[in-house]
């Protein structure tokens, strides 16, 4: 069984068990969290399409960790110019382990 859910933007497949990085959401370590934007449902051979959410499906997950991301360098440059600049961004995310999926 594995879904597919949309959060902070963007859409995972996750399946109980697995361990997913997503965007930033609040909660402490342990903490239980539900994503209620599930998209589709797939037991099997049977699966379940949202329009655009499947109504009832929640995907139940417990916070492994909080933290922030490599460090990725935004470099800006026009030539002949003597224009440079040069920053740094650290994403935050959440370390997700699912626990279940309720249809």
């Amino acid at each position: 069984m594995y879904a597919i859910v949309q959060t902070g933007g963007k859409q995972y497949r996750v399946a109980p068990g697995d361990v997913v990085r997503v965007e930033r959401l609040p909660g402490e370590l342990g903490d239980e969290i539900t994503l209620e934007q599930v998209l589709m449902v797939a037991a099997g051979d049977a699966f379940q399409i949202g329009q655009p959410w499947v109504p009832g499906a929640t995907v139940v997950g417990q916070i492994l960790h909080q933290g922030k991301g490599k460090k990725i360098l935004v470099f800006k440059m026009k030539r002949r110019k003597g224009y440079r600049r040069q920053r740094g961004h650290r994403q935050l995310y959440t370390a997700l382990q699912v626990k279940e999926i309720r249809v």
